[in-house]
């Protein structure tokens, strides 16, 4: 699949790291590193613009290692790029760790699966049909 991609960062495009991978890193693009105190938030930037074809999603996602490692991952994960959007990718990151976190330009932040979606039309009905789970949520089909 072809994607058009607008890259005013200084920073190569994103790539996928080996033949099987899922998502791309995506990159600060920053002109000074932004701090992230213990729990604290920011917008960060990624320079890039995407064109996606309708019926496709681009999903933000945290990076394993950072949240791991660092106590940092991305907010709304996995946050959504709809067909239709044309502004800059920008990442909502969170620390969610006791120390503070400095995200320097070019640090991997992110990474970006684009995904094929369905729309759904909705039915209205008066009834559903019954399944051996039921109403039963959070938690209702046991913890082992």
């Amino acid at each position: 699949m072809q994607i058009k991609i607008i890259n005013q960062s200084s920073h190569d495009l994103p790539n996928y790291e080996t033949v099987a991978s899922a998502g791309m890193d995506l990159r600060a693009n920053l002109s000074e590193a932004v701090t992230l105190q213990p729990l604290g938030r920011a917008i960060i930037k990624t320079g890039l613009f995407i064109e996606l074809p309708i019926g496709y999603e681009a999903q933000v996602r945290p990076r394993s290692g950072l949240a791991a490692k660092k106590g940092i991952t991305v907010l709304n994960a996995p946050g959504t790029i709809d067909a239709d959007y044309r502004g800059e990718i920008g990442v909502i990151l969170v620390n969610i760790s006791n120390e503070k976190f400095v995200v320097e330009n070019g640090e991997r932040i992110a990474q970006l699966v684009i995904a094929k979606h369905e729309r759904a039309e909705w039915i209205a009905a008066d009834t559903l049909s019954e399944t051996s789970r039921g109403e039963g949520g959070f938690g209702s089909t046991g913890v082992k």
